[in-house]
């Protein structure tokens, strides 16, 4: 009896049976749990995906942040400010940033509400948590939270493994990097299921001073029942690293100094030792999942995220009045300006319940879901030390900003014909914003409102080793919190998207291929354009017509059976219509224009390359040469030469070796060494130009990556 209840209670973990191919033991999606089927494409939805499984992740998490464990993805690109994958971390993918990427952790919204940016260093060590990811490229599926409009990335730290598992994970590396995660699982016993996990991690970073300090932790729970389950997770990170967004000028850069770091440097002598920025989040998660007697499923979660914290920095020859204190008077005289130390701070509440109903008629499978969420943040400044003393205390700003978020959709999957299946998706989405001011515009007040509709369509064949499919889908997204700072004279307006997607591949016993073109038309997308607000800062704009195309192939071939060689190649063009620069004019003040008909989009490579040459000589050893090319970006959207980043190819090296013990004991030996011809390179940056003294000037900033640099890790699994 208690066997068959495993069986069933393991039955349960399952997802709802989209078609009949998606049923095969092998399917990624069939293992995935029932509380992210809803967002996840399955095996044959039409719509161009790449899956990881817990063992593609665990091979390569020695440290590095979570965009650098996807890099050698079709389309993707990872930079990193500290120069080595450790501390603020950025990914883009197809060129789209992390803005208009959708991600969720266990079907959860993640994306800031406000920004709707992706901060990977919240989530300390998450991927030694994670089971399963799902990159879905372009519009995708419909998902929860901010909308997808490039990509949607999505994590799972639910599968349930069925034995008891002690995994303890140390890692040491290049620039005083370590990482040290002790983490349990215990399986299915009996009714329970509990994974425990405690995370530390630091680095010095390539970059002068770009250190951080990490921690994070991570417990879940779950009961399960033959026919429902109940889990809770919490799991919180904190960080404290050293500010390196200012980037490298070009002129340090050509001078050989690719390690400068500015922040801090405002404080005579030697830079602020505190030039910091420090953040706690935690993820509280409740789920529930039921199975009916007609095999229907059931899942509602609720969901509530924390998050406080601040920058704080050294700030010289600043105006007493910019901070809302009073000039200090000494008799007859009277003091304007100080330096000062101050805290811009981040006080957020995010909270809401996401629901999917599965069931299955006939040929047809179909999925109900959609979420409600509410954000409370608060922004406000501090002014915590005065050269000249503080003259009041108080927050020098403080603007509050609320969001309300609904959005539901309806999903149907039709197998029309043994080979054929058909896929329709529906969404519509509520979203408010009630903003109330900012740091340099305090007056501002917004309270916009969005409706949107967005249809999905697909068809996708499968017959013996063909596959393909083709998509047609329609998103929109509502501009970020800062897109409203332009004023009431610029409101910003939704940005629209038109995806088409088509692929065609083959699977055999000892290779495969596949080729996915795509064509992204946007309307009104968001991009900076040298205009300045109505306080002087700038912001983005709405730009008619702008578009993505281009054709993404992957493949692999055993060529013996100790040797494989898999990669991918991106090809596109990524371009913007009938676009207008804005610079400054500091002569004759004001701005100047320049019209571009056509011109490239800003960070949004023409190639991208991977080719990963794998060779396992032994039982238990492998080897692998991983190499990445990623041709020239243009730091704005002029496509000039000199506003741009060089294109580079690097080369890394990664070799791992596991013993197997008694008792199903394991230890495993892992040697990271990355960019191995120690090639100089700079994966992000960006620049502005101005006239004076009669000529244009630009400035250019870079995030150099470090030379050779290699972690070891050493795992050991009781």
């Amino acid at each position: 009896m208690m066997k068959r209840n495993r069986l069933l209670a393991g039955l349960l973990l399952l997802p709802f049976f989209t078609n009949a191919q998606a049923e095969k033991k092998d399917s990624f999606f069939v293992l995935s749990p029932v509380e992210v089927q809803a967002v996840r494409a399955g095996d044959e939805a039409p719509f161009a995906k790449s899956n990881l499984n817990r063992v593609d992740i665990e091979k390569k998490n020695l440290g590095q942040d979570l965009p650098f464990l996807l890099s050698t993805l079709p389309g993707v690109v990872v930079h990193s400010d500290a120069g080595n994958g450790m501390g603020y971390t950025g990914i883009r993918i197809r060129g789209t940033d992390p803005t208009r990427i959708n991600m969720t952790l266990n079907g959860i919204p993640y994306n800031d509400a406000e920004s709707q940016g992706i901060f990977f260093v919240n989530l300390p060590d998450l991927a030694s948590s994670a089971q399963s990811i799902q990159v879905q490229r372009g519009v995708g599926t419909s998902s929860n939270g901010a909308g997808a409009f490039g990509a949607n990335l999505n994590i799972s730290t639910h599968e349930t493994i069925p034995q008891k598992r002690l995994s303890i994970q140390n890692s040491l590396g290049s620039f005083d990097s370590r990482k040290h995660t002790l983490l349990y699982q215990s399986g299915l016993q009996g009714k329970f299921a509990t994974d425990i996990r405690l995370s530390n991690l630091a680095s010095n970073g390539y970059i002068d001073r770009a250190s951080s300090r990490l921690s994070s932790y991570y417990v879940s729970t779950a009961f399960i029942q033959p026919r429902y389950s109940l889990r809770v997770t919490h799991f919180a990170g904190k960080e404290k690293t050293y500010q390196a967004w200012y980037g490298v000028s070009e002129a340090d850069l050509r001078a050989g100094n690719r390690k400068v770091n500015d922040a801090g440097t405002e404080r005579p002598g030697s830079p602020y030792e505190n030039e910091t920025d420090n953040y706690r989040q935690s993820h509280t998660q409740l789920f529930f999942n039921r199975t009916t007697a007609k095999k229907a499923q059931l899942s509602i979660a609720w969901f509530y995220t924390r998050g406080k914290g601040y920058y704080e920095q050294y700030k010289a020859d600043q105006d007493y009045a910019r901070y809302q204190m009073p000039y200090p008077v000494n008799g007859s005289d009277t003091t304007f300006t100080t330096d000062l130390i101050r805290q811009l701070w981040l006080d957020n509440h995010f909270f809401g319940t996401t629901f999917s109903y599965q069931w299955k008629q006939g040929r047809s499978a179909w999925t109900w879901g959609g979420a409600l969420t509410r954000y409370i943040g608060d922004h406000y400044g501090k002014s915590i030390w005065a050269s000249n003393g503080l003259t009041a205390i108080r927050n020098w700003y403080d603007q509050p900003a609320d969001k309300n978020d609904a959005n539901q959709f309806l999903k149907w999957q039709w197998n029309w014909k043994p080979k054929w299946s058909v896929l329709a998706d529906l969404q519509t989405r509520w979203v408010e914003y009630r903003l109330n001011g900012f740091r340099n515009n305090p007056q501002i007040r917004f309270h916009p409102i969005y409706r949107f509709v967005n249809p999905k369509a697909g068809i996708s064949y499968a017959h013996q080793s063909w596959s393909g499919f083709a998509s047609l889908a329609y998103a929109q997204k509502e501009p970020n919190r800062d897109d409203f700072e332009a004023g009431w004279n610029q409101p910003p307006r939704p940005e629209k998207l038109l995806d088409l997607e088509m692929n065609i591949g083959r699977r055999l016993k000892n290779y495969r291929w596949s080729a996915t073109f795509y064509h992204m038309a946007y309307r009104d997308q968001l991009i900076l354009t040298g205009a300045i607000n109505d306080v002087g800062a700038y912001t983005r704009q709405n730009i008619p017509q702008s578009y993505r195309m281009g054709i993404e192939l992957e493949g692999s071939w055993n060529l013996q059976p100790t040797i494989r060689l898999a990669g991918n190649l991106a090809f596109s063009r990524n371009r913007v219509k009938n676009f207008t620069e804005y610079l400054d004019d500091y002569d004759n003040g004001g701005q100047r224009q320049q019209f571009y008909r056509r011109s490239n989009l800003a960070l949004s490579p023409d190639w991208v390359s991977n080719a990963i040459l794998s060779w396992t000589p032994i039982q238990g050893l492998e080897c692998q040469w991983i190499s990445q090319f990623v041709s020239r970006q243009y730091l704005d959207n002029t496509a000039k030469l000199q506003r741009s980043l060089d294109p580079y190819w690097v080369q890394n090296v990664w070799i791992d070796y596991r013993w197997k013990l008694p008792r199903e004991k394991i230890i495993r030996l892992t040697l990271q060494l990355n960019n191995v011809t120690n090639v100089l390179y700079e994966p992000n940056g960006y620049t502005f130009s101005y006239f004076y003294g009669g000529r244009l000037n630009t400035e250019n900033f870079y995030f150099p990556m470090a030379g050779v640099n290699g972690m070891l890790g050493v795992v050991v699994e009781l």
